[in-house]
């Protein structure tokens, strides 16, 4: 069997094309996985000093509850550019390595030219929103909840913990409601319960759209 030219060309560079992504998804994660090591680190770190010493404020807790904000920003990020390759390589393995293995059809009959657009017009395939929720879900939640009790068990071993939870200028009692509705809204957002956007065949979820409808 002959194939023409630009055809030939195509079967050449689809190897290359998946590798390629393949590479980028892996870059992507080891990216998220360093993230997510800093953070741990940090909080280390912030928990060895702060209960080094009684006279150690307890408000360092909630700089590292700042800290971990950011870094909890970064990997949302992260993620979206991951999961975007991601997607990229289940849509060929899907459409390409599933049908050459089974030839029942492939999932989606205009996959190249979907492909070709998202290559040319790299959409996200998660929301923000989406992607805040499954890192939280995934870890965050945990490090705000060693932070939570780390930061309740310092206001209230060594004195009046009104005193101990106080800032400047601010009452105890008003930390900590706003401490509390903090964390409130980070296990609200974790089990966010609206449709996901992200396949996730392997959790026994019904697949979503392959890639964001503009």
């Amino acid at each position: 069997m002959t194939y023409s030219k630009p055809y030939e060309t195509l079967l050449a560079s689809l190897p290359h094309y998946y590798r390629g992504e393949v590479a980028q998804a892996t870059s992507s994660q080891d990216r998220i996985d360093q993230t997510t090591n800093w953070a741990i680190t940090v909080l280390a770190a912030l928990l060895s000093v702060v209960f080094s010493s009684p006279d150690m404020p307890a408000y360092l807790l909630l700089v590292g509850v700042l800290v971990l904000c950011i870094f909890l920003w970064y990997e949302v990020r992260r993620y979206r550019f991951y999961d975007m390759y991601r997607a990229r390589v289940r849509f060929f393995q899907e459409n390409v390595f599933a049908n050459a293995l089974e030839p029942v059809g492939v999932e989606h009959p205009r996959w190249r030219e979907e492909l070709s657009d998202d290559l040319r017009y790299p959409t996200f395939k998660v929301t923000s929103w989406e992607a805040l929720s499954r890192r939280l879900r995934r870890i965050y939640v945990l490090l705000f909840a060693v932070l939570g009790v780390a930061w309740v068990a310092k206001v209230t071993l060594f004195t009046q913990w009104t005193e101990a939870a106080e800032l400047p200028g601010v009452h105890g009692l008003v930390v900590a409601t706003l401490l509390g509705t903090f964390y409130l809204g980070i296990v609200l957002v974790a089990i966010w319960p609206h449709s996901r956007r992200a396949k996730g065949e392997v959790y026994g979820e019904e697949p979503g759209d392959w890639k964001e409808e503009e």
